[in-house]
Parts: structure tokens; sequence; C-alpha cells
């Protein structure tokens, strides 16, 4: 039986799980990121969490930061993630605020569990009443409380996102 060749999708993915897999090898964590704009490869993250002491160094973040800063624009509008593992909902919201046009992963947030990995909790957590969470938030409603937003609007030159 020949093996059929891979798409540009496969080709892409092939290469964020091989980020993740020598990650793992470097004493990181098992994910590994690139994002592609017109078939060109624009940028890479692996997970960098342990390794900066940053719980948002996840491997998605960490390549939509190179991305933005190799574009030279904060808007990744017109580039595909492709991700080793399903997006946890911190990279998720970052890949929506980054615009991107696509997000492709290849394991799941089950095969994640397995490994170790278990997002559950956090994937369900904003479907939950907050009184509920573990960790308190509030809203105190400041007099003021607008003013940024005031500012905001009144500066002509204002670069919207």
């Amino acid at each position: 039986m020949t093996e059929q060749p891979m798409t540009g999708d496969e080709q892409w993915l092939r290469r964020a799980v091989d980020l993740a897999t020598e990650n793992v090898a470097n004493g990181g964590g098992p994910f590994g990121a690139v994002i592609v704009q017109d078939g060109e490869l624009v940028a890479t993250g692996r997970n960098r969490v342990t390794d900066d002491l940053d719980p948002t160094a996840h491997a998605e973040v960490q390549a939509i930061r190179a991305a933005a800063k190799a574009i030279g624009d904060f808007s990744l509008k017109g580039c595909v993630l492709y991700t080793s593992c399903e997006p946890c909902p911190m990279c998720l919201a970052s890949s929506l605020w980054a615009r991107l046009d696509r997000v492709v992963y290849a394991a799941d947030r089950d095969d994640a569990a397995v490994g170790g990995f278990d997002d559950r909790e956090f994937y369900e957590l904003f479907a939950r009443p907050r009184e509920t969470w573990a960790m308190g938030v509030e809203s105190i409603p400041l007099t003021g409380r607008t003013a940024p937003f005031e500012a905001w609007l009144a500066h002509d030159a204002r670069t919207d996102y």
C-alpha cells in the first residue's frame, strides 16, 4: 500500500507536532505551534511555561507574539495557526483576538488529558456561575470607571482594534 502524500495542512501540523516533541526532549512541555501565511512559515512557538515561569507562555501564544512581530501588525488576518494540540480556552481566545483565519490542531483535549493535561475544567468553567469558581471574580462600580474608555473614544490618533 502506497502512503498518500500529505496535504499542506498535514505538513504544517506535522511541523507543529515535531516542535512539540523536540520541546519535550529539551525539557519543555509537549506543545508546539506554527503560523503560516500564503503557504509560507511566519513564526513558530513552543511551550515555555516552565522555562520562563510564565503561565501564559503556551506554544500558541508564543507563535502569535512572534508572528505579530514578524508581520509588524497585531492583526494576523490571512494567517493560519497550526498547533500540536487543541488550544486551551486562553489560546483560543488569543487566536480570536489575533484575527487568525483558521486554527488547525492535531491532538484533541481528550488526548491531552491522557497525557496529563486536562483542560476540561477550563472549558467548562465559563458555563458555571462565577460564585462557584475557585477564584473570586467581582465587580466594584467605581466612580469614574469609564474614564479610560471616554479618553479612548476622544483620542483622534487611536489605533482601533
